[in-house]
């Protein structure tokens, strides 16, 4: 009947369990700690970051010429979602050639597209250098919305040379070509070569059905016209804070990763032909390890560019 003896036993595994108890804090740290990217030890693609590495695909590109002596230049065709950084590929391609920060094609993050116009730009190989052989042609960017942002017919007239540079794209309606026109078929010089499908990494995860769908006809048209396709991952420094402190690290993240393989698994698209790249966009000056990344996804497309001559000259023999 002693005090001792009547009160109740707790079990032995409560004892345990409220000793082993971690804070609140505590247990916040451990899932932040969860979700943190993990980092590989030995990345995924093998990529050289030192000098000699950035000179010699500065070489290769300043010394490429298309192996069709009727094409002077190839023509890559960038499209993809407003804000995606189509024009500021372009932007940063053409700084790293004039070796400073420049802004020759307007960019931004605009809820509407500021490339209204269809434009071809010229990359030169250095300051007053002569146009390298190949061109990047800019499109108003696409959107989920039917009514909204370049047509799909629009794109399809891109690819088979019909659009003149500085053509004014109208969202509403697609571009009308006269029959005669549209009965010919144009040179082979004023064909797209190669079409590269820009995307944010931020905004993959959220990206509309609609907007899926457009890019999937896309895919169709130019596996029909024997274009290659290709995507640009844009913004890998901001999707994954590994990447930022380091964009070494771009190949060693699991979720870069990821992220490539989500485009393939949704979109379609070889893992292959998905390359990351981060576009200048507040630096004031270059960076060695930006422009290996840049340098090389524009010798991935001219590598592209060339399959689509090759099945050409194939067909033409």
């Amino acid at each position: 009947m002693g005090g001792g003896s009547s009160k109740p036993t707790e079990p032995s595994n409560f004892t345990v369990t409220h000793q082993r108890a971690m804070p609140v804090q505590q247990v916040v740290r451990v899932v932040e700690q969860e979700r943190k990217p993990k980092i590989l030890d030995k990345p995924w693609r093998d990529v050289m970051w030192d000098e000699s590495a950035r000179t010699k695909i500065l070489k290769f590109l300043k010394e490429y010429k298309p192996p069709v002596d009727s094409v002077p230049q190839a023509r890559i065709l960038l499209i993809g979602l407003v804000g995606a950084g189509k024009s500021s590929f372009f932007n940063s391609i053409n700084s790293v050639f004039r070796g400073n920060i420049t802004s020759q094609a307007e960019a931004g993050d605009m809820g509407t597209s500021l490339s209204l116009k269809y434009r071809t730009y010229k990359v030169r190989a250095g300051r007053g250098e002569k146009p390298m052989a190949f061109l990047l042609c800019d499109t108003m960017g696409l959107e989920a919305d039917a009514n909204g942002g370049v047509k799909t017919e629009d794109i399809v007239s891109v690819l088979k040379g019909y659009v003149p540079d500085k053509y004014q794209f109208n969202p509403v309606q697609e571009m009308v070509t006269d029959d005669c026109q549209t009965c010919s078929e144009m040179p082979l010089q004023d064909r797209i070569h190669c079409v590269v499908y820009v995307i944010d990494a931020t905004k993959l995860a959220i990206m509309p059905q609609g907007m899926k769908n457009k890019v999937d006809e896309i895919r169709k048209k130019t596996k029909y016209h024997e274009v290659p396709l290709m995507v640009l991952l844009t913004k890998v420094d901001k999707a994954c804070p590994l990447v930022e402190k380091d964009l070494k690290n771009v190949y060693h993240s699991c979720y870069i990763k990821e992220l490539i393989d989500k485009v393939h698994q949704s979109l379609g698209i070889p893992v292959l032909n998905v390359l990351p790249v981060k576009n200048y966009s507040h630096e004031l000056d270059l960076n060695d390890t930006c422009d290996i990344l840049l340098l090389t996804a524009m010798q991935k497309m001219l590598n592209f560019a060339d399959n689509c001559f090759d099945n050409w000259e194939e067909d033409t023999e």
